[in-house]
């Protein structure tokens, strides 16, 4: 076998491929004997047909046989040997046939992962957002978890108001015809929760306890039933109940329901949650700002096998976050097809990033240390309320340990960044992420 090497980019080589006539017909001979094992045709008993006559019934099948055998023996190996960091499947580009008695050629175009040297990522400029507390935040929060626990209860007032739960007979009418699956009894509607016709929960609102009402409404242009989108109606409504929520004293009986001792504890801990949280978006935010000026200084070419990886990836943490709440992409009308279109931008960058990092990773010779990796399992093992033990055993396989290293490097690099960076904190309003490549170009177009 012969192999030639050519540069297409700096992220695609070709290889030109040569294999002897020797080896074609020694993979020609083992095709026409496994397929003469099943082959059957009419007049000779099977596993005893000549090879002149499979030849004749079998050709094309052995020619596909043996190309892929070929390649399959030699691409893999050309990789190796010329060490090609390829990162996606090989497009085949040209070929020759498959003949007795002749060298086989093919040519095969490949991605690589760029070979990246960077520069200019020391003493980065950088803003970042100064954290200050907002006490409404987990004030807002203690509310919330106040609300579900709220009890819905019948109410000895007259009249509805909205956040009320109501109970009411309805039928709706288009002129003087009722129309189909207009018509509910004992219905249980939320007034404020909007899952009525626009203006109908509104009109509901200040009606008395057995209380008739027409209430005229019409429906949306968009609405789903063609017949009724758009078209002014008319709801004869009765309201039979008046129901409000009653929310639970804000108590130590309260905080136990969600684990603690007293409320003391319970608003101790909402405000750790909410500072945790907080600082965690700032830093997460610094990052993509740092990672943003490297690709700026570092413009990059990314192959396309790496962007379609990490948009697969991206798509499904999307997918497992919304199945963990009940949800699914299709519902909110998510499809990876979509997905691809609308994040292809951010999964380039991301890809860019690593790379980068990786590659100041290699320069500054930071690698992750055995003491780094048992830290980290642990780390895990806390987020997770898992088993030290079982995330142990997780991460036992090469392929995962690998990745955990290349994570915990990654952070290194970062914080080394971080450390020989001007970093300059600044209210809110006032930070500002570097401009993108695009955005520059854009500005320049406009003018």
């Amino acid at each position: 076998m012969n192999v030639k090497v050519e540069d297409v980019s700096s992220i695609k080589k070709k290889l030109i491929f040569e294999v002897a006539s020797e080896q074609v017909d020694n993979e020609i001979r083992k095709a026409f004997q496994k397929i003469g094992k099943t082959a059957k045709i009419k007049g000779f008993r099977a596993g005893k047909i000549p090879v002149s006559v499979l030849e004749q019934y079998y050709g094309g099948q052995m020619e596909q046989d043996v190309l892929t055998s070929l390649i399959n023996a030699t691409y893999f190996k050309a990789l190796q040997e010329n060490d090609i960091p390829a990162v996606g499947e090989p497009s085949i580009v040209e070929s020759s046939g498959i003949n007795k008695g002749e060298a086989f050629t093919y040519e095969a175009e490949v991605e690589i992962k760029p070979d990246v040297t960077a520069k200019d990522y020391t003493k980065l400029s950088l803003e970042k957002e100064t954290f200050v507390a907002d006490p409404k935040i987990p004030e807002g929060r203690l509310e919330e978890m106040r609300t579900s626990k709220a009890q819905v209860e019948v109410t000895k007032r007259e009249k509805a108001s909205k956040g009320d739960s109501v109970v009411i007979d309805f039928e709706g009418f288009i002129g003087d015809d009722a129309f189909a699956g207009g018509k509910g009894d004992d219905y249980v509607l939320e007034l404020g929760s909007g899952s009525f016709i626009p203006g109908f929960e509104e009109q509901v609102i200040g009606m008395q306890r057995e209380e008739a009402k027409d209430i005229e409404v019409s429906f949306p242009e968009e609405y789903g039933q063609a017949e009724l989108a758009g078209k002014p109606a008319t709801f004869k409504v009765v309201l039979k109940e008046i129901k409000e929520k009653v929310l639970p004293d804000l108590d130590d009986e309260f905080a136990k329901s969600f684990g603690v001792d007293t409320l003391a504890e319970l608003k101790e801990q909402l405000q750790k949650d909410y500072e945790t949280q907080e600082t965690n978006r700032i830093e997460n935010d610094l990052r993509g700002k740092l990672v943003n000026t490297l690709i700026e200084s570092n413009p990059l070419e990314v192959p396309e096998a790496m962007i379609a990886k990490q948009l697969a990836y991206m798509y499904e943490n999307i997918t497992n976050r919304m199945q963990s709440q009940g949800m699914t992409p299709e519902m909110l009308g998510i499809t990876p097809e979509n997905f691809r279109e609308n994040y292809r931008t951010t999964a380039i960058e991301q890809v860019s990033g690593n790379l980068l990092l990786e590659a100041i990773g290699r320069q500054e010779k930071i690698v992750a240390d055995e003491s780094e990796i048992d830290a980290k399992l642990e780390e895990i093992a806390t987020m997770a309320n898992a088993p030290l033990d079982m995330v142990k055993k997780y991460y036992a396989s090469a392929e995962a340990r690998s990745g955990l290293m290349a994570q915990i490097a990654e952070e290194k690099v970062v914080a080394f960044l971080l450390e020989s960076a001007k970093v300059k904190e600044v209210a809110a309003e006032k930070t500002k992420a570097p401009k993108k490549k695009s955005e520059k170009k854009a500005e320049k177009e406009d003018v």
